[in-house]
């Protein structure tokens, strides 16, 4: 049969702002240690995707023959727009193809190339935690009952991979739990490819319960650990690492929507590391409520906590807090576009300065010297479709 779909998608952000006291460029605050920031007011890059999807030909049966496309760009707030890698950069993240829903093998699909994959994340803090991404091939949603099995295979997880390896993901979901309740299981082996001397294979499984309707939006609750390069829990870790390398996670996610005016998201994670060298510990908590004044004015605040107790016995901690009065087209959370003006307060202590990377904004070369504190105000606007 003759194609009959053609989509197109994109998601974009970019803003400008500044730091106070010193006038500069707006500084980002996250903490040594820490996976994430909070996200609110703390992004200093211009960032955009485009995707293209086009069906070529859907059969009498419904299988469908589609292939993907998607370029992106990114760029630094303080630099000239030039998406080189001294400033940015300009990607191919997807690029695939897929034959969905064949019957001979009960509506799963096939496909093959450079995808987003089956990816979980906290979006307040842009968190992937659960992101088994690669460049490879896999059948996805072969079904059983209700019940829906998927592997993947693939070498490289994204440009950031030092080394190759052979990374086997398999996934169970559909696992009715209680009334609006899913439990989806995940187990990734990862296996040296002999490309690195003294590269080890690892291992990480996930548990994750998934609960919708609760009010208004929907809970996720996630357990994982892994072992030598499975230690990236999703994405592939460090090939050096070897089994005395293990990490537990946890992660709480939870958005809701609860009137028509009110919605927000919070979220919850412990992460440990262990290894010969000690252990270390990332605590994080962090809430933003939005409340919607008329269909295009919201008013949107963010506060968020991380903490890490590191291998040298130094806790370290960085606090913050923003307030983003915010014109939009729509109440809702989740409703896009949103053009914000914001204002952000940040604190940390002496140990999270020491940590910091230099010239960042936490450590004393960075934007706010010896300060333990610093604020930072602009414009930004984010956008999907």
């Amino acid at each position: 049969m003759p194609a009959i779909a053609f989509e197109f998608h994109g998601y974009g952000r970019i803003g400008s702002g500044a730091s106070t006291g010193s006038g500069g460029a707006q500084s980002c605050f996250q903490l040594a240690g820490a996976e994430t920031k909070y996200r609110l007011g703390n992004e200093c890059e211009l960032y955009g995707e485009l995707e293209i999807s086009h069906a070529f030909f859907k059969s009498e049966q419904g299988s469908t023959f589609t292939v993907v496309g998607m370029g992106s760009l990114y760029n630094r707030n303080d630099r000239s727009p030039t998406f080189q890698p001294e400033d940015g950069s300009a990607r191919a993240p997807q690029i695939y193809a897929k034959y969905s829903n064949i019957p001979e093998l009960n509506g799963a699909t096939l496909w093959a190339g450079r995808r987003y994959y089956k990816r979980h994340d906290v979006h307040i803090t842009d968190f992937y935690y659960w992101n088994p991404s690669g460049t490879g091939l896999g059948i996805e949603d072969y079904k059983v009952g209700d019940l829906k099995l998927s592997y993947a295979f693939s070498r490289e997880d994204n440009i950031y991979q030092a080394d190759y390896a052979n990374k086997h993901d398999f996934q169970l979901g559909g696992i009715k739990t209680n009334q609006g309740g899913e439990v989806a299981l995940g187990l990734s082996y990862i296996q040296d490819a002999g490309q690195v001397s003294g590269a080890n294979s690892g291992w990480s499984v996930t548990a994750q319960h998934e609960q919708k309707g609760w009010l208004g939006g929907s809970n996720k609750f996630a357990i994982q650990y892994g072992v030598g390069p499975g230690t990236g829990l999703g994405y592939t870790g460090s090939l050096l690492a070897d089994q005395s390398n293990k990490r537990l996670r946890l992660v709480e996610s939870f958005d809701w929507q609860a009137t028509a005016e009110f919605g927000g998201q919070l979220t919850a994670v412990y992460q440990r590391d262990q290894s010969d060298t000690g252990r270390q510990t990332w605590w994080s908590a962090g809430v933003r409520p939005v409340y919607a004044f008329s269909p295009y004015f919201k008013l949107v605040g963010e506060a968020g906590h991380d903490r890490v107790e590191a291998v040298d016995g130094q806790t370290r901690n960085l606090s913050k807090l923003t307030i983003a009065p915010t014109f939009t087209l729509e109440k809702a959370f989740w409703s896009r576009p949103e053009l914000r003006l914001f204002y952000t307060y940040a604190r940390w202590n002496e140990a999270a300065q020491n940590a910091a990377s230099a010239g960042s904004a936490l450590s004393k070369t960075g934007t706010f010297g010896a300060d333990l504190n610093g604020s930072t105000y602009g414009v930004q606007l984010e956008y999907w479709w």
